[in-house]
């Protein structure tokens, strides 16, 4: 029995590559249109106005965006001056009150001064009557105290007490000269 051969070949002449055979030309061409023309219908009808309805919305969105950031940096841009004048306002009365009490403790202190000095000039007057009060009186007592001063040396140098007359004008030429 004889063994049967499979061969893959094929016997007939060169083989062309399908798409560049001239016999089939014609109609890959005829395919080509009405599948190029489906597509575009396909694409043009659909998937184009689906595609520019979402490049819409996204601008739509995003300008929608870009409105509502300048709206809120426009507040935001009041409520930074709203609050530096408020700032400024405040440092205002601030300084207007440091100032005020400044005036008024000086006020109060230049009285106070005033009367310290008062009380004390008083006090000094009163010091000063006093202290010639008691020179008076030291004054008037000094001629006592030197003749009685004056009697006891002598005494005690000479051993005898000297006349009162003598002492007092020995005392009285003391105090003159």
């Amino acid at each position: 029995m004889a063994t049967p051969t499979a061969h893959t070949e094929q016997a007939s002449g060169p083989k062309v590559f399908p798409p560049f055979n001239s016999e089939t030309f014609a109609s890959q061409l005829f395919w080509l249109a009405i599948c190029f023309i489906f597509l575009f219908v396909m694409m043009s009808k659909f998937a184009l106005p689906r595609i520019g309805a979402i490049i819409d919305d996204r601008q739509k969105r995003i300008s929608d965006d870009l409105a509502a950031a300048a709206k809120a940096k426009a507040a935001s841009d009041a409520a930074v001056a709203a609050y530096e004048q408020a700032l400024a306002e405040a440092r205002g009365r601030a300084q207007a009150i440091a100032n005020e009490t400044r005036d008024k403790q000086a006020t109060e202190s230049q009285a106070a001064r005033v009367q310290i000095e008062e009380d004390l000039s008083a006090k000094l007057a009163a010091a000063e009557k006093t202290i010639a009060a008691t020179k008076q009186a030291a004054m008037a007592n000094v001629r006592g105290i030197a003749v009685d001063a004056t009697k006891a040396i002598v005494e005690k140098l000479i051993g005898v007490s000297p006349a009162d007359a003598a002492v007092d004008a020995a005392v009285n030429e003391a105090l003159k000269g």
